[in-house]
């Protein structure tokens, strides 16, 4: 069952395009990461609003793609553009339907 999540946080002013900047190399490395069956981020309707969806195999999928040495700078200077911490939303796939 695949590990999903949407994750929603605020840049701080004047660092939405260096941010912009570093979403776009994370998600160019993560698509050649095993286990990572998607991976973009978003700007949201209300200003300096971001999210990031992430679907990995499993969790220990994810747990990898942050421990990644490539990863961990960039991650580092993602934080640091956040006005404020993260709120994080799992996603569960829809049940099989039955058929009758």
């Amino acid at each position: 069952m695949p590990f999903s999540f949407l994750s929603r946080f605020r840049i701080a002013e004047g660092k939405e395009a260096t941010f912009v900047t570093l979403a776009r190399q994370m998600e160019a490395l993560a698509a050649t990461e095993p286990g990572t069956l998607g991976y973009k981020f978003y700007r949201l309707d209300e200003p300096g609003m971001f999210a990031v969806y992430e679907s990995f195999v499993d969790e220990a999928a994810d747990q990898a793609h942050m421990a990644y040495d490539h990863n961990k700078p960039l991650i580092e200077q993602m934080i640091a553009c956040m006005d404020g911490s993260y709120t994080r939303e799992l996603l569960h796939d829809l049940p099989a339907i039955e058929d009758k």
